[in-house]
């Protein structure tokens, strides 16, 4: 992590991210990108602006308010209630979820078409550990008592973000998605009274039904943003080199060109916004 104008930012993938809520604008010139791309030692460093504009290729997927069961659909009423007869759901601490949750990490991932690999547990235990400020949630099976799936959660101000989660894919037939979210939007929109819970930013590493699932099923919408990215001097060079190359890039197999090919569509979406 790292301070810089009244701004924390952090290190993922590479990248440097602002731990800002998304609504919170942030205005950088060349000269303090440069100067910020120096101090922290990433690759790029990536952020957004315009919150809520008209629309755009970029976007987080919120919701604003809590409007009970009865604003959902009838499907997703009976899923719902159906989840609470087959699952617990409450908030646990960061040490249970560092001895207890690999399992569920690993099998949800095993579901990912990513070119990131998976932590082992050691570093899985660690990471855990290390987070500062993050709530998590835990679903828990009734009949064994067995976790099978939690959410990570940073909250900033007004702003609950569901930063990372995770679901056993074996009891997702037990309606676990639908109670968790159910359940954490209850708490964090209506007890708590957030301004809004965000889903995160559109999703470029790998592909995801959960934003889908959220907008469909639970009144989540898009918030689009206009994105930012400034480059170190010899990323910036290897984008320009290879974006023409780029169509052909995402074809190839291999687990450092996915990484290469990730950093390409991005830099497409920077570009649409001219």
């Amino acid at each position: 992590m790292i301070a810089y104008k009244g701004v924390k930012w952090y290190h993922y993938q590479g990248a440097l991210l602002p731990r800002v809520p998304p609504h919170q604008e942030i205005s950088l010139n060349r000269q303090e990108q440069n100067e910020l791309l120096k101090l922290s030692g990433a690759l790029f460093l990536r952020y957004t602006d315009e919150w809520k504009r008209e629309d755009g290729e970029f976007w987080f997927v919120i919701k604003e308010y809590f409007g009970g069961i009865e604003e959902l659909s009838a499907n997703t009423r009976s899923k719902i209630r159906r989840g609470q007869k087959r699952n617990d759901v409450r908030q646990v601490d960061a040490e249970y979820i560092a001895q207890f949750g690999y399992e569920v990490y690993m099998r949800a991932f095993e579901q990912y078409d990513t070119f990131i690999e998976p932590m082992d547990t050691k570093h899985f235990e660690a990471y855990i550990r290390s987070k500062e400020r993050c709530e998590y949630w835990g679903v828990f099976d009734k009949h064994s008592n067995k976790l099978v799936a939690y959410s990570e959660n940073f909250t900033e101000a007004d702003m609950c973000h569901y930063s990372t989660i995770k679901f056993h894919p074996e009891f997702l037939k037990n309606y676990t998605s639908y109670i968790l979210f159910y359940e954490m939007n209850r708490y964090y929109l209506e007890s708590k009274k957030m301004r809004y819970v965000n889903d995160g930013a559109r999703s470029i590493s790998h592909e995801t039904n959960v934003q889908k699932f959220l907008m469909e099923k639970f009144k989540f919408k898009k918030a689009y943003v206009r994105l930012h990215i400034a480059y170190r001097r010899d990323v910036a060079l290897a984008v320009k080199l290879l974006y023409p190359l780029k169509g052909m890039i995402e074809k190839i197999e291999h687990p450092l060109v996915k990484k290469i090919s990730v950093t390409l569509k991005q830099e497409a979406i920077r570009r649409s916004f001219g």
